[in-house]
């Protein structure tokens, strides 16, 4: 497995126990965090968990899937940035009340999500030479 697909993962489990520990502190008390952290919550644990330990397992399985090399490993280099730097920064601008902070971050999201969506189809594309 390549080191960006693992890192991917690892990143992945990074901010599912990061939302999780969210999660139990506003269980406990919450009027001690911001207004937005149950916002702050579900996007640590769907496009941080869920979403990264997608790509990192997609970018590894499918082009052994498909017989195909993954359309373009630098493509998804950039995508493991952008979608990184994308969350922490929305997750930042949301619990320090700076919407275009948050704006960039959601941005930097769509970008990288757009990124995977490009290399994944170009790399199960039906019309490939094997």
């Amino acid at each position: 497995m390549l080191p960006r697909n693992r890192w991917f993962i690892a990143a992945a489990l990074v901010y599912a126990l990061l939302g999780g520990l969210l999660a139990l502190a506003w269980l406990a008390d919450p009027a001690a965090l911001p207004a937005l952290t149950p916002r702050v919550h579900a996007h640590l644990m769907l496009l941080g968990f869920v979403a990264m330990m997608i790509f990192g397992v997609a970018l590894h399985v499918l082009p052994r899937f498909t017989g195909h090399d993954l359309f373009s490993e630098r493509l998804a280099d950039a995508q493991f940035w952008l979608a990184n730097l994308g969350l922490v920064a929305m997750v930042l601008g949301w619990l320090v009340a700076m919407p275009v902070v948050t704006s960039l971050g959601g941005a930097a999201l769509w970008l990288a999500f757009a990124l995977f969506a490009l290399n994944v189809a170009a790399t199960v594309r039906p019309w490939a030479r094997r």
